[in-house]
């Protein structure tokens, strides 16, 4: 071999042993994947929070978790409780063996999305044709919104108060709603519009209906025969709608993507991805050291306030439940140690890097789709504004774990520095004094009706949740 042959290949075993590069986090576990990612997209046809929430308590039921508010005696090392806060807001606990005051293991996600919630009074007339008025929720691209299939979503109460659950157009025989847009023809003026501005927020009217009611004399006819359809259907009057919640989403089952059937394309990835992670992880854990929470949220993407909400007392309220029913006694002193010594996961997604819009990202410190769940060390905006910036410490003990237990991660940032930015509920719970991360799945199109994620990023970030759950 000649000497400069040999230089040469000296060279590139150096740049192995020194440099990075991130790997694919498909690493011959392709049928693991697929499994889990059918678990996944049958957990995608709950299209609201309360729907995420009653999923996931009625399968945690199923893996022996009990009731909180239903414990008689106390609860002991391999115990596993849940705590339903409002409909919208879940904890689950598997109990460990070590003392709650050297702190928890958590799990933070988000089951509420982006998504068009109608206001009290929804339901008009004009020119033959019935609408629903809107609000929307959360950070969307109004015009994103228009023309395409919609369901609706919810509870609202009867006239004699009793509560009914809503789900109309997921169903194939079921009609689905749409909001229309202006034909290209006669659009001049709308296309020299910004793109915030080409339809805006009041123009987010839900068509809803067609058929005038036969016969009659009422000046809108349309709009009395839905609520004449709707009457003899739900038992329901146009005053129900006042103290209803109904949400309008994207209708449809989330559906693979590709000739390779390696992506999944559905509504609300964020933050059902993580949140079922985080939840699927926890379910197959056992024989913990540490007691081990997954927090499932309402109200992240409108700044987690609320009753529902992160920055609410829930869990801290919950918590000096399980302290007290753990046998050590309640005080405030035990419940702050316990919440200093945890360690959180704020699992929240990431952007992946598109390379069709490559000037919005720095692509070295931006996640890659298919090579594994994120660690965000900081979020915010320009400034890390509203982040929660991981220590080092933390940062270097979360990698060290993934890597000893071969789950493929990497690094990523919410694309360029003067960009724009988002933020997460990690600056909620390290306020306790929790190390605390972000760490999720990268996602394309985020916020959009439908996002789009990989399948093997999706395991890598329940493989990351199972291992940090099992750690001492």
């Amino acid at each position: 071999m000649s000497l400069e042959r040999r230089i040469h290949l000296d060279y590139k075993e150096l740049e192995k042993e020194l440099g990075y590069e991130k790997e694919s986090s498909w690493g011959g576990k392709a049928a693991e994947i697929e499994a889990f990612s059918e678990r996944y997209k049958n957990f995608l046809a709950n299209k609201t929070e309360r729907e995420c929430a009653a999923y996931a308590q009625a399968l945690s039921k199923e893996f022996g978790f009990i009731e909180l508010s239903s414990v008689d005696g106390k609860l002991k090392a391999g115990d596993k409780v849940y705590a339903l806060g409002k409909g919208k807001i879940l904890m689950l606990a598997a109990i460990g063996t070590a003392p709650l005051s050297e702190g928890l293991n958590i799990a933070a996600a988000h089951i509420d999305a982006p998504r068009i919630d109608l206001k009290p009074v929804p339901l008009y007339e004009d020119s033959g044709l019935a609408f629903f008025k809107t609000h929307y929720y959360g950070g969307i691209k109004k015009y994103q919104w228009l023309t395409i299939p919609l369901a609706l979503h919810g509870v609202i109460y009867t006239k004699d108060g009793a509560k009914l659950e809503i789900c109309i157009g997921e169903d194939e025989s079921d009609p689905v709603f749409v909001i229309s847009d202006l034909l290209v023809h006669l659009a001049a003026d709308q296309m020299q519009k910004k793109a915030s501005d080409v339809v805006s927020g009041e123009q987010l009217n839900v068509i809803v209906g067609s058929i005038p009611l036969a016969e009659s004399d009422v000046s809108n006819k349309v709009k009395l025969n839905i609520l004449n359809m709707l009457n003899e259907k739900y038992a329901i009057s146009e005053e129900s709608f006042l103290t209803a919640e109904l949400e309008i989403v994207p209708a449809g089952k989330a559906r693979d993507v590709g000739f390779d059937r390696g992506m999944i394309m559905g509504y609300a990835h964020d933050d059902r991805s993580n949140s079922f992670a985080a939840l699927a992880a926890l379910l197959g854990s056992s024989d913990l050291h540490r007691t081990s929470i997954v927090l499932l949220s309402d109200k992240e993407e409108v700044g987690s306030e609320g009753s529902t909400g992160m920055q609410s007392r829930f869990f801290e309220n919950m918590m000096a439940e399980i302290i007290e029913l753990t046998g050590d006694g309640h005080s405030d002193l035990v419940l702050r140690r316990c919440l200093a010594n945890s360690r959180v996961l704020s699992m929240d997604v990431t952007v992946a890097y598109d390379p069709t819009f490559s000037e919005a990202f720095e692509k070295p410190n931006t996640a890659l789709l298919g090579f594994g769940a994120s660690l965000v060390k900081y979020v915010g905006s320009r400034g890390k504004s509203g982040s929660n910036d991981a220590n080092s410490e933390y940062m270097q003990w979360l990698a060290s774990l993934l890597k000893d237990n071969d789950v493929a991660y990497q690094t990523g940032e919410l694309g360029k520095v003067d960009q724009g930015g988002g933020g997460t509920v990690a600056y909620m719970l390290a306020k306790y004094g929790a190390d605390t991360i972000d760490y999720g799945v990268p996602v394309l199109s985020m916020h959009a009706p439908y996002e789009l994620i990989s399948k093997a990023d999706l395991y890598s970030c329940y493989e990351g949740a199972k291992a940090f759950f099992a750690s001492v």
